[in-house]
């Protein structure tokens, strides 16, 4: 039978090294052709969109999708398991954290793949809620000794350099621009709902690794052509979704400073069937979308654990 399961019950359910490890085995697989992941749909009302993703683990026996519909009054997030075999409804569970878990460790698994061994500063814009598990996840796969964080509201930036202080024992600083966070920052990440680019690739060093992360909307970017001009290697969790979704790539493109074909996917890195960094100098990019294969990669995870603890209530289907 059919379990439901509340936002609660995922946060419970899983944790962020659960994520990282989930994430990075489903890509796995997807590079190697074990998997299937399909580009976000999205129909639009007079008032709101309806978002559709769909895709499947096969060799973890499952599939699902995640539908979403955002309005004014705000975005509710449901994801719906099958059982790949049998094609037999597993569950359903409110997906707000199952998103923000695994949007977090998309940017891990994309640093620990990617970005230099010694790594020790991230400078991060965007200090909200998406932002926490951005900074969980690049924390589980590097020892990082400083973040520096900015968004516009000192008061907000400010609360959030201590409560993720505590929260990951690392000395976190709250800065003045959002120039003052990259600058000199080994990993750089960009979790905002900005239109206009907030990362000047022109700050970067020698040798940092970018997570674009905030952005799904061709018109929406957060990091600048410059930015993508310097990257050396630049991967995509799905380079078919972000032909018409990731805007930082998309202007770069139209401007003729790269074409899609110098675009790699994540999976085929972890995979092994791309190269990434190829010396500590080299500037890295990496641009998430957020596919439906991760969010099924977490789900599989957190109804696998549901029913083992029996959590989540039964429906009669």
């Amino acid at each position: 039978m059919a379990i439901f399961l509340t936002e609660t019950d995922v946060e419970k359910l899983l944790t962020m090294d659960d994520a990282l490890r989930c994430v990075e085995d489903a890509l796995r697989d997807f590079g190697n052709g074990d998997a299937q992941n399909r580009p976000r749909q999205r129909v639009r009302t007079p008032n709101g969109v309806m978002h559709l993703m769909p895709g499947a683990w096969f060799t973890r026996g499952f599939m699902g999708f995640k539908a979403y519909a955002s309005f004014r009054g705000g975005t509710r997030f449901y994801f719906h398991l099958y059982d790949a075999n049998t094609g037999e409804y597993r569950a359903i569970m409110q997906a707000n954290r199952l998103g923000q878990m695994r949007t977090g460790a998309a940017s891990g698994v994309a640093t620990k793949f990617l970005a230099r061994r010694d790594a020790k500063t991230v400078g991060i814009i965007g200090t909200g809620w998406q932002a926490e598990t951005q900074l969980q996840a690049v924390c589980a796969v590097r020892a990082f000794e400083r973040i520096k964080c900015f968004s516009r509201d000192e008061t907000r930036r400010k609360n959030f350099a201590e409560k993720m202080m505590t929260l990951l024992n690392v000395r976190v600083d709250a800065v003045d621009s959002a120039r003052d966070a990259i600058v000199e920052s080994d990993v750089v990440i960009a979790i905002t709902t900005a239109a206009q680019p907030v990362v000047n690739g022109e700050w970067l060093h020698a040798g940092a690794h970018v997570n674009a992360a905030g952005g799904n909307w061709a018109a929406r970017r957060e990091v600048d052509t410059e930015t993508v001009k310097r990257a050396h290697a630049r991967f995509a969790d799905s380079v078919e979704q972000a032909k018409f979704e990731a805007g930082d790539l998309i202007q770069a493109v139209h401007e003729n400073v790269m074409g899609w074909h110098q675009v790699q996917e994540l999976s085929a890195l972890v995979s092994g069937r791309a190269v990434g960094r190829a010396g500590d100098d080299d500037i890295t990019l990496f641009k998430s979308c957020g596919i439906a294969l991760e969010d099924v990669a977490v789900g599989a995870l957190v109804y696998e654990r549901a029913r083992q603890e029996k959590i989540g209530v039964e429906l009669p289907l």
